[in-house]
């Protein structure tokens, strides 16, 4: 009786490991796989950390770079998604708005959204700004993330296009490795109905 149970449990084991694993392969596939964005009425810039001293991360950065190359080809309003967490002394939305006009985009253009805490307060907090629906938006988010991000906003009832930020070499592995698992959480979420 223990040997049977100790021989289900290693298959629970591997089968959860094969399971990670395709998770792991399918972030990789798929962030390479994002076609090129086309015209967009709305850009939806998510956050990440802003450091003690309220400049962003390295991370988010990155992403507002990105941003600032999407409006420069295709001026729209952007809306900046993040709450404040931990040692941040200002909400993310907040921080990178404050970025982005530093690098002349108009304040009037600019739409800070400081709530949300997850991508899917993201998109929905982003939405809930909005006076009309917009025909397409345009996700930007990080290399690993927009995958999922795009997923969200069409579980959100948004046609959407994505353009990513790139990924210091050094974080590689932990982003896709976090981000196979956050896969994992939101696919179950989708079978189960949770989390919607």
């Amino acid at each position: 009786m223990l040997r049977k149970g100790i021989r289900a449990i290693m298959w629970l084991i591997l089968v959860a490991a094969l399971v990670y694993a395709a998770l792991f392969a399918y972030v990789c596939i798929r962030e390479k796989t994002i076609p090129a964005p086309g015209d967009t009425d709305l850009m939806i810039v998510l956050g990440a950390q802003v450091k003690p001293d309220g400049t962003p991360s390295v991370q988010l950065e990155f992403r507002l770079e990105a941003a600032l190359d999407a409006y420069r080809r295709c001026p729209q309003p952007i809306v900046c998604c993040g709450g404040r967490a931990g040692q941040e002394p200002q909400a993310e939305g907040t921080v990178m708005c404050r970025w982005l006009e530093e690098h002349d985009v108009p304040a009037d253009s600019l739409f800070a959204e400081t709530a949300s805490e997850t991508t899917r307060e993201n998109i929905k907090n982003a939405a809930a700004l909005l006076d009309h629906k917009p025909d397409r938006v345009l996700i930007v988010t990080s290399d690993y993330h927009l995958p999922r991000a795009l997923a969200i906003a069409g579980d959100a009832g948004f046609k959407a296009d994505g353009a990513a930020g790139r990924t210091l070499p050094e974080y590689w592995l932990k982003n896709h490795a976090r981000e196979a698992l956050a896969w994992g959480k939101y696919l179950l979420q989708k079978v189960t109905g949770t989390g919607v």
